[in-house]
């Protein structure tokens, strides 16, 4: 009967055996799925960290291009703007010397109206100003202030090195200056 009893349990242990080793397949092939899966994972995480490095080094060169870009639109405006200073400059001379020329020519339409039976007309003074203004909107009254010779005494006024003929700045420079009166 022992051999009985030793061949039964033999087959249960086997058994067990068999069993425990089917598991083990199971866990095993189970294991190298997952495992596949992780490699691929791996492989794909490796793929996105290259991609991503590369477009972090291409921010950074549009960053460097972006600088440099700014850096010469800094140097470009401020060109710019000391040019600009120079034309203000000029600009403010040449606004100076448009009064100057406005009130002369102010000066020689006055001396150039025609007097009245009763002797020089005695204006009041914001009359007197309107009348100019009247003078300096009206091309037409420039333009005979201008054609007739100025009087002997404001002949005598302008500096000697002054050109009678007018440049054509000049001649734009007065004309602005009486649309803008």
């Amino acid at each position: 009967m022992g051999s009985v009893q030793t061949g039964g349990l033999q087959w249960i242990l086997d058994i067990s055996l068999i069993g425990l080793l089917a598991a083990t397949l199971y866990y095993a092939a189970r294991l190298e799925r997952a495992l596949g899966v992780l490699k691929r994972d791996r492989s794909a995480l490796e793929q996105l960290v290259r991609g991503f490095n590369a477009s972090t080094h291409q921010a950074e060169a549009g960053v460097e291009r972006l600088r440099d870009a700014v850096d010469g639109a800094g140097r470009q405006i401020a060109r710019q703007i000391d040019a600009a200073a120079g034309l203000k400059a000029d600009l403010v001379f040449l606004n100076e010397r448009g009064e100057q020329l406005a009130n002369r020519l102010d000066g020689l339409v006055r001396a150039g109206r025609p007097m009245t039976v009763d002797g020089p007309r005695r204006a009041e003074p914001e009359y007197a100003h309107q009348q100019a203004r009247e003078y300096a909107y009206e091309p037409s009254h420039a333009g005979e202030a201008m054609a007739e010779a100025p009087p002997a005494s404001a002949r005598q006024t302008e500096p000697a090195d002054e050109p009678r003929l007018r440049s054509q700045a000049e001649r734009d420079l007065m004309k602005a200056l009486r649309i803008a009166r």
